[in-house]
C-alpha cells in the first residue's frame, strides 16, 4: 500500500526578534505576565513590506533542499494561513511564480491553527489515491500587520508570531512509515470564540471609513472559552487517536502540539499521562505561529537531532473555527 512520507522539511523565521519587554513599551503588561500565562518569551516580526508568500518562499526552498528535489520536480502545492498576502487569490498562487514551480495546482487551506493538520491530510489523500506525487505543504503567518498594540488588544497581541515551515510529501512503499493516520474535526458553534470580523461580506459596502475606529479590524478571543476547549478537545483527540491505533503513551517518541499556550499543552500531557519531556515545545521563542506552528517545531526537533528515522510521532492542534485534529506520523 503506498502511504505518504516526508522527503524534506525546512522553515524560516524573520531575523527580527520581539521581546515581552519590546511589548511592554507598548502596552500594559510585563515579561512575568506573559511568560506566567503563555510560556511565551519572545517572538519574531517580519519587517514592513514581507508578506506571507515571501515567507514561505524561504521555508519551500529548505524544505526541497532537504528533499533533493528542485520546483520542477513538484505536482501540487497546499497553502495553510489565516494571514494571505490578499483577501484574493489564494496565497499560492503568489508563492507559486516565486518558486518558479510552472503550472502545477495550489490549494489554499484556511482552518487557522489547525491548517496544516488539514492540509497534510488533504495532501495524504492525494498521494494515497495517486493523484499526484510530489506535494508541498506550507503553513506560513505574518500575524504582526494584524494585532493591536494598545491595551485593548494586550491578551491576543502578545500571543502571535511571524514564520513559515513547509514538507514535501512523497509516496513510500514502506508499510510503516509516513502518515500513518490522521482525524480533523470542527464545531462552528464557537466560531465567534476566536475570529476576526473585518471581512464581513453581508455589509454594504463591507469597510468604511468608519470601521477603522472599530474593533472589527482587530482579532477577537474569549480566551476563557478557547483555552478550556482546547483542553477538553485535544485530549479527547489524543486519546481517541491513540486507542484507534492500538497504541499506548508509551509507543509515542514525541507529541509535537501546536504552540499557542504552554499552559494548554501541560495540561493536556498531564491529563494523559504523557511526561512532560514527551511534549516538545519552541514558542518560548517564536509565539504562535498558527499554521506554521507545528512544522516550525518539527522541522528544529529534526535539525537537533531529536528525531531519527522510525521514530513516531503524534501531532496535535486546536484553533479557531474551531477546529482540531491530530496525525499520527512514522519519521
Amino acid at each position: 500500500m503506498i502511504r505518504s512520507a516526508v522527503a524534506g522539511i525546512g522553515s524560516y523565521v524573520p531575523p527580527k526578534v520581539v521581546t515581552n519587554d519590546d511589548l511592554a513599551r507598548l502596552m500594559t503588561t510585563s515579561d512575568e505576565w506573559i511568560q506566567s500565562r503563555t510560556g511565551i518569551r519572545e517572538r519574531r516580526f517580519a519587517e514592513e513590506g514581507v508578506k506571507c508568500s515571501d515567507l514561505a518562499a524561504e521555508a519551500c526552498r529548505n524544505a526541497l533542499s532537504d528533499a533533493g528535489m528542485t520546483p520542477a520536480d513538484l505536482d501540487f502545492l497546499i497553502f495553510a494561513t489565516l494571514s494571505p498576502d490578499h483577501h484574493f487569490p489564494g496565497t499560492g498562487c503568489y508563492l507559486q511564480p516565486k518558486l518558479g514551480t510552472g503550472p502545477i495546482g495550489c490549494l489554499d487551506v484556511r482552518n487557522q491553527c489547525t491548517g496544516f493538520l488539514y492540509a497534510l491530510t488533504v495532501a495524504d489523500a492525494l498521494i494515497r489515491a495517486g493523484v499526484y506525487k510530489n506535494i508541498l505543504v506550507v503553513g506560513a503567518e505574518v500575524h504582526s500587520s494584524a494585532l493591536d498594540f494598545s491595551d485593548r488588544g494586550r491578551d491576543v497581541a502578545v500571543l502571535f508570531g511571524d514564520g513559515a515551515a513547509a514538507v514535501v510529501l512523497s509516496p513510500s512503499s514502506e508499510p510503516d512509515r509516513g502518515v500513518l493516520y490522521t482525524e480533523l474535526h470542527a464545531d462552528g458553534r464557537f466560531a465567534r470564540a476566536l475570529y476576526l470580523d473585518i471581512w464581513d461580506i453581508s455589509k454594504k459596502p463591507y469597510v468604511t471609513p468608519e470601521t477603522a475606529a472599530t474593533q472589527d479590524i482587530w482579532p477577537q478571543m474569549d480566551g476563557k472559552t478557547v483555552f478550556k476547549h482546547a483542553v477538553s478537545r485535544l485530549s479527547e483527540a489524543i486519546q481517541h487517536t491513540l486507542s484507534v491505533n492500538g497504541l499506548s503513551v508509551d509507543d509515542i517518541k514525541y507529541v509535537i502540539p501546536h504552540q499557542a499556550n504552554m499552559r494548554i499543552n501541560q495540561m493536556v500531557a498531564q491529563k494523559l499521562g504523557f511526561p512532560e519531556e514527551k511534549f516538545l515545545h519552541n514558542m518560548q521563542r517564536y509565539g504562535n505561529t498558527t499554521a506554521a506552528s507545528i512544522p516550525l517545531l518539527l522541522d528544529e526537533a529534526y535539525r537537533t537531532g531529536m528525531i531519527q528515522r522510525g521514530d513516531l510521532l503524534l501531532l496535535a492542534a486546536f484553533g479557531s473555527g474551531f477546529t482540531w485534529g491530530t496525525a499520527l506520523v512514522r519519521w
